[in-house]
């Protein structure tokens, strides 16, 4: 298991008024709406969630680091646990014509609302129980989902990704490394269920037998 950033740069490039975002808005409202995954998370304002969650290319890049890093080919079987509209899984396809590409998300709405391209690869479903047989996918991501669900669903989540991945994994989650982080986390939040140290997430990791790899998310 090793630490590993694809993301920074894409998290970075947003800029973040804390303060704001419990002082604009009733952010318990916000976050009520939020976490229902529906329209106000991915399409409303940008209290509730993306602001607009539309393709840009932005995750070719991830796309590309992923697929050098792992030396994945047309070959491989990729899944996608939290696939939300599915714009990464949709570049892995640029970026590597012919790979097996699936996705899934709790989220109705996200998959209603995915790219046309990739919609006949994705379907909605529960991290916590994924709809796919033993070792049947060479790479499996996550990225900033389990920390949207309580400790039971996720310790099963992290058991699952294992059971379906015959190769390598990988994850991102939120966390926090200072009181500063802590509050950051806490202000900007709308779905978070699991708001643990980096050390106590490897302790999770290391307990639920997890062995891909993994990078966080903070909020400086």
């Amino acid at each position: 298991m090793a630490y590993i950033d694809f993301l920074s740069k894409i998290h970075k490039s947003t800029k973040r008024d804390y303060l704001e975002r419990v002082c604009k808005h009733d952010k318990v409202e916000c976050s009520e709406r939020a976490v229902k995954f529906g329209y106000d998370y991915w399409d409303g304002d940008r209290s509730t969630g993306y602001g607009g969650y539309k393709y840009d290319g932005r995750w070719r890049t991830v796309a590309e680091e992923m697929v050098k890093h792992y030396g994945l080919g047309p070959e491989s079987r990729i899944l996608d646990v939290g696939c939300g509209k599915g714009f990464l899984l949709y570049d892995f396809t640029q970026v590597i014509p012919g790979c097996t590409v699936a996705g899934i998300d709790i989220s109705g709405y996200a998959i209603e609302n995915a790219k046309e391209e990739i919609k006949p690869f994705i379907q909605t479903a529960n991290a916590a129980k994924l709809p796919f047989e033993d070792k049947s996918f060479d790479f499996v991501y996550s990225i900033n989902v389990l920390h949207n669900l309580y400790i039971h669903d996720l310790w099963s989540a992290l058991k699952e990704k294992e059971r379906v991945c015959s190769g390598n994994s990988y994850l991102v989650v939120e966390t926090y490394r200072n009181e500063r982080e802590k509050v950051n986390l806490m202000y900007w939040q709308l779905t978070c269920r699991a708001f643990h140290t980096p050390e106590e997430w490897e302790w999770i990791f290391d307990q639920t037998g997890y062995k891909g790899d993994h990078s966080f998310i903070t909020f400086e």
